[in-house]
């Protein structure tokens, strides 16, 4: 079971969910190689401070299953389509990892044996301890399931300390902040706070999970600088949410 996040005090094993759209520049529908590179930059510091690095990857940036009637595709195409694009994306990040010298493992749910590794959690947990950085890729490999749900299961799975949300917005608000000018930024919320509020931190499987499994939420903007390596130290960036 994960224990609470204490300030100042650096993690251990933590589980980092990006969002395809993190991949691409605002507004695009695409792969920017250059976000791949800045986030392996920290990833790479991350390593070398003795934390354990698990991603899930996104694939938003390319394909997202809540997209199928757009495209007239249905649901469950359009989402194994989505778990290709993540392995796309966990492609570009091993290979930005790579390029900067931080050994890196791509581990797929779904079975693209000619480029990933399938994920087998023991295996997933050996890489962690040897230093590289496990890139889950595929989802779950289930149609129907977010990558926010990918990233709760794994964080458990992976007994991870702390599951970092890397978003486009600086943390969780009373309301959407692109759309209210006054909307409050949480810096603090219980588990409990988040439901009471109906404040929308990931979907309800996701949430549920990290909350039946203790497992600790930061939710903060992915542009943050050096945020990544600031919140695995114990800073506090953006919104914690905890039991």
């Amino acid at each position: 079971m994960a224990a609470s996040f204490a300030e100042g005090r650096p993690s251990r094993r933590i589980l980092l969910k990006v969002s395809g759209e993190g991949f691409s520049r605002e507004g695009e529908t695409s792969l920017d190689t250059e976000q791949a590179r800045l986030l392996a930059e920290q990833l790479k510091t991350l390593t070398h401070q003795g934390v354990e690095v698990a991603c899930v990857i996104g694939g938003g940036n390319i394909l997202r299953g809540g997209q199928a009637k757009q495209y007239g595709l249905a649901r469950a195409t359009a989402d194994y389509m989505g778990m290709l694009a993540t392995v796309i994306n966990g492609l570009a990040l091993c290979d930005a990892l790579e390029a900067f010298g931080q050994p890196a493992r791509v581990m797929s749910a779904i079975d693209v044996h000619k480029v990933c590794e399938p994920f087998i959690r023991r295996r997933a947990i050996r890489h962690l301890e040897k230093g590289r950085v496990v890139i889950l890729v595929g989802g779950l490999g289930s149609p129907f399931f977010t990558t926010d749900t990918t990233a709760a299961q794994r964080g458990a799975e992976l007994d991870c300390d702390l599951l970092m949300k890397l978003t486009m917005v600086d943390g969780v608000y009373d309301r959407d902040p692109k759309k209210h000018e006054d909307a409050v930024l949480f810096k603090d919320l219980t588990y409990e706070q988040v439901l009471q509020r109906q404040l929308r931190v990931m979907d309800q499987t996701a949430f549920a999970m990290c909350r039946e499994n203790d497992l600790p939420i930061v939710v903060f903007n992915m542009h943050e600088p050096e945020g990544v390596v600031r919140v695995a130290q114990g800073e506090r960036v953006g919104t914690l949410i905890q039991g």
